[in-house]
C-alpha cells in the first residue's frame, strides 16, 4: 500500500477529526493574516550590495535624512487664467498647503510664495510646482484628497505625482486588479469550466473550496514570514492566482479517478483508496515538479522574485496537502453525493475523446508533415523573441485615473526639466570631486537630463527627463554609469536601482534555465524510466515557452492587437515576467503532461504498439486535461484583464503558453513526434538501469478491487 493511499484511508476513515485538524490550521492562518500579514512593499530590492546601495549610504552619510530638506512628492497647481503672480491663485496654493499640514499628512512643503525660488514657477507663469513629504501611505490619500478638491475648482487644475503616491496607487491597483481580474473574473470561469467538465454542481464547487483553503493557509503562512524578510505585495496576487489553478486542478485529477473507480463498480471507500493510490499519488509527484521548478527563482536576489517564487511555492505545497488530506475526507462524506444537482445535458459521453481521437488520426496518418507544420509555426511565433527588451512598469504605465499618473502627466507638461526621482553621483575622493566638476558640465549639455547641480563638490544631482524608468532615462543612466566608472566614485537614485534590479534577473537566468532543465530531466527519466520521453517532453516545452515569448514581444512592444485585447503597448517587458514564466509554465505544464504521458505508458506496456498507446492516453484525458488547462488559462487570463502592465505580461504569456501546451503540443506535436521515434520513445541507456521503477500514478492496491459497497 502506498503512502498516499494510506492517508487517503486514513482521513476518509477518520473525517472528523481531518476536518478538526484543517479548522485548526485555518483559523491560525486567519489569525496570521489579520495580526501579521504587514509591511510588503511595491520595491523591486535588490540582494547584496550593488552600486545604487553603496552610492544611497554614501549619500547619507553627505546629507543626513532631513524631512525638511527632503520631499517625497510634488503638487503641480495650475490655471490658465491666472499667473503665479495673481492673488487668488496665490490663496489657492497657501490654503491646500495650509489644510495638507492640518491634516498632518505632511512632514514639510515648500512653496514658491514662501521662497521666492523661481524654479518652482513654470516657463509661462501659469504653474506653481509645491515640493512635499508626505509621512506615510495612509496620509498619501488624505494630500490626494485636498488636490482632488483644489482640481475640482472653477479656474484651477491640481495633481500631485512622486515615491508616495506612486507607490500608494500601484498598491490600490493590485487590490483592484485582485478582485475585478482573479476574482471577478477567473472565479467564475474556472467555475464553469468546472460544472461543465463534471456536470454536477458539488462536484464542480469543491475544487473551489480546496482552493480557497489553500490560499488561506498560504497567505497565513506569508504572514509569518513577512516578519522576518521584505517582500512584495505583488505575493498576494501571485498567490491567489496559483492557488486558484493548482487547487482547482489537483482537486480535479482526484475528483475525476474516484468517479471513475465508481463508474467501474468499485465501493466508495475502495474508489477513494484507488484514487489515493493512483491520481494522488500523481498529485504529489506533479507538486514536487512545480515547487522544484520555482525554486530555482529563488537563485534571483531581488525581493520581487524571490515573493512571487516565494508565493506559488506555499500555495503549492498548501494545495498538494490539501488534495491529499482534506479532499479524501470530504470525498469519504459526501460519497456519491459529489455528483448531487446533476446538470442536464452535460458531463455525459465522450464527445472531447472522440474529437481528440478523430484529429489524432489525422495526426498520425502524416505523423512528419505534421510536426513539419505545427514546429514551424511555433518556431515563427517565437521569432519575435529575439528583439525582447527588458525594463519596468513606471509610473507611465498606470491608468489615466489615478492621481500619480495624472500628476506624472502635469509635471511632464509643465515642468519638463524637474522630477521627483533624481539621479545623483556622489564620492568621497579627491579623484572623485575632479571627476564630478567635469561631468557636470556634460550632463548640463545632455538634452536626456533635467536641472543639474553640484553640492559640496561630493554630489552631483541631475533629473532624467520623463518617467525614471523608461528606456531613455535607463539608456541615459547607464550612459552615465559606464562613462564614470571610476574608483569611489558611485551613481544612485531610482533609475540606478533599476538598472541594479534588471541585471540583478538577466545575471542568474542561464542558472535558473540549467537548474530547471535539469532537474525536470531528472525527474521525467526517472518517472517514466526513459531518456526519449523526457527530452522529448523538454524540447516540447520549450517551443511552447519560446512562442509565448515571441508572442509576448508582438503585442506588448509592437503593439499587435493591444487595443482588441485590452493591453497598453510598452518599451519593454518587465525584467521579472520572462525568468519567472519559463519556471512556472515548466511547473504547470507538468501536471498534465505527466497525466497524459502516464497513461500512454500505461497504455504502450499492455499493447506494446506505440501508436495505439498514443491515441489512446490523448483521447481517454481529453476531458480531464482540456478541462484543467482551460481552468488555469481562465485564471491567468484574469491577470491580464488587470491593469497593471506587468500583470497583463504574465496572464498573456501563461494562458498563451498553456493554449498552445493543450492544443498544437498534445494534439500535433507529441502524436507525431512519438509516432515518430516508436519503440526508441522508451529507450534508457543500459547504464541507468539502476534507475528505480517509479510509477507516477502506481495501481490500486488489490483490496481496492472488492464489490461495490451498499
Amino acid at each position: 500500500m502506498s503512502l498516499t493511499e494510506s492517508i487517503a484511508r486514513a482521513c476518509a476513515a477518520h473525517p472528523g477529526r481531518t476536518f478538526a485538524a484543517w479548522a485548526l490550521v485555518l483559523a491560525a492562518s486567519i489569525l496570521a493574516i489579520a495580526l501579521l500579514l504587514s509591511g510588503l512593499t511595491t520595491d523591486a530590492v535588490v540582494t547584496g550590495d550593488p552600486e545604487s546601495a553603496r552610492a544611497e549610504r554614501l549619500y547619507q552619510q553627505e546629507f543626513p535624512p532631513d524631512p525638511q530638506r527632503e520631499f517625497t512628492d510634488v503638487i503641480v497647481v495650475r490655471s490658465d487664467d491666472l499667473t503665479v503672480d495673481d492673488e487668488e491663485f496665490r490663496r489657492t496654493v497657501d490654503q491646500l498647503e495650509r489644510d495638507a499640514r492640518n491634516s498632518a499628512a505632511l512632514v514639510s512643503s515648500r512653496t514658491y510664495y514662501g521662497t521666492n525660488d523661481r524654479t518652482l514657477v513654470s516657463a509661462d507663469r501659469h504653474a506653481t510646482l509645491v515640493p512635499v513629504f508626505v509621512r506615510d501611505d495612509e496620509a498619501v490619500a488624505d494630500v490626494i484628497s485636498l488636490v482632488d478638491d483644489v482640481d475640482g475648482e472653477e479656474r484651477f487644475d491640481a495633481a500631485i505625482t512622486g515615491n508616495q503616491t506612486t507607490d500608494h496607487d500601484f498598491n490600490h491597483l493590485s487590490e483592484r486588479d485582485l478582485q475585478e481580474g482573479e476574482l471577478q473574473f477567473g472565479l467564475p470561469a474556472a467555475l464553469l469550466i468546472l460544472l461543465l467538465v463534471f456536470g454536477a454542481v458539488v462536484a464542480g464547487l469543491i475544487p473551489l473550496l480546496m482552493a480557497a483553503v489553500s490560499i488561506v493557509v498560504a497567505l497565513g503562512l506569508v504572514a509569518l514570514v513577512s516578519t522576518q524578510f521584505e517582500l512584495s505585495i505583488f505575493i498576494v496576487n501571485m498567490l491567489t492566482g496559483m492557488g486558484l489553478a493548482l487547487g482547482i486542478d489537483y482537486s480535479l485529477f482526484v475528483i475525476s479517478r474516484y468517479r471513475e473507480e465508481r463508474a467501474g463498480g468499485r465501493g466508495p471507500d475502495a474508489a477513494i483508496a484507488a484514487a489515493g493510490a493512483t491520481a494522488s499519488r500523481a498529485v504529489l509527484f506533479s507538486g514536487t515538479a512545480f515547487v522544484i521548478a520555482l525554486l530555482g527563482m529563488l537563485i534571483v536576489p531581488t525581493t520581487i522574485m524571490r515573493s512571487l517564487a516565494l508565493g506559488a511555492i506555499l500555495v503549492g505545497l498548501v494545495s498538494v496537502v490539501a488534495a491529499l488530506t482534506l479532499l479524501p475526507a470530504l470525498l469519504g462524506v459526501l460519497h456519491d453525493r459529489v455528483d448531487s444537482i446533476r446538470i442536464p445535458f452535460i458531463g455525459r459521453g465522450n464527445a472531447e475523446g472522440r474529437f481528440w481521437g478523430a484529429v489524432i488520426d489525422r495526426v498520425l496518418r502524416r505523423p512528419a508533415l505534421s510536426l513539419a507544420l505545427a514546429t514551424g509555426l511555433l518556431l515563427a511565433a517565437a521569432v519575435p523573441a529575439l528583439g525582447l527588451t527588458i525594463g519596468a512598469s513606471g509610473v507611465s504605465t498606470l491608468p489615466d485615473d489615478l492621481a500619480s499618473k495624472r500628476g506624472f502627466e502635469a509635471l511632464q507638461r509643465d515642468f519638463p526639466a524637474a522630477g521627483t526621482d533624481p539621479v545623483f553621483v556622489v564620492t568621497e575622493t579627491e579623484e572623485g570631486e575632479r571627476v564630478l566638476r567635469a561631468e557636470q558640465e556634460r550632463l548640463g549639455r545632455d538634452p536626456r537630463f533635467g536641472a543639474v547641480d553640484l553640492a559640496n563638490g561630493r554630489v552631483l544631482t541631475a533629473y532624467p527627463r520623463g518617467d525614471e524608468v523608461s528606456d531613455e532615462a535607463v539608456a541615459a543612466v547607464r550612459d552615465l554609469r559606464e562613462r564614470i566608472d571610476t574608483p569611489g566614485v558611485y551613481v544612485g537614485g531610482t533609475t540606478s536601482e533599476n538598472i541594479d534590479y534588471f541585471d540583478a534577473v538577466t545575471d542568474p537566468a542561464p542558472l535558473v534555465f540549467a537548474f530547471v532543465l535539469g532537474l525536470t530531466l531528472i525527474l521525467l527519466t526517472v518517472a517514466f524510466r526513459s531518456i526519449a520521453v523526457a527530452l522529448t517532453a523538454i524540447a516540447l516545452n520549450l517551443l511552447s515557452v519560446g512562442a509565448a515569448y515571441g508572442l509576448l514581444v508582438l503585442v506588448f512592444q509592437h503593439g499587435f492587437a493591444t487595443e482588441l485585447l485590452g493591453f497598453q503597448q510598452v518599451d519593454a517587458i518587465d525584467a521579472w515576467v520572462p525568468l519567472f514564466l519559463f519556471s512556472v509554465l515548466f511547473g504547470l505544464s507538468m501536471d498534465y503532461q505527466v497525466f497524459l504521458l502516464s497513461r500512454i505508458r500505461e497504455r504502450y506496456d499492455r499493447t506494446r504498439e506505440t501508436r495505439d498507446a498514443v491515441r489512446w492516453g490523448v483521447a481517454s484525458t481529453a476531458r480531464i486535461i482540456t478541462g484543467a488547462a482551460l481552468i488555469i488559462v481562465a485564471v491567468f487570463a484574469g491577470f491580464a484583464r488587470g491593469d497593471l502592465v506587468m500583470f497583463q505580461q504574465m496572464g498573456f504569456g501563461v494562458a498563451v503558453a498553456l493554449l498552445i501546451d493543450a492544443t498544437i503540443i498534445r494534439s500535433v506535436l507529441l502524436p507525431s513526434l512519438m509516432a515518430l521515434l516508436g519503440e526508441r520513445n522508451w529507450y534508457l541507456p543500459r547504464w541507468l538501469d539502476w534507475i528505480p521503477h517509479l510509477e507516477v500514478e502506481g495501481h490500486a492496491a488489490s483490496e481496492s478491487n472488492s464489490p461495490a459497497s451498499t
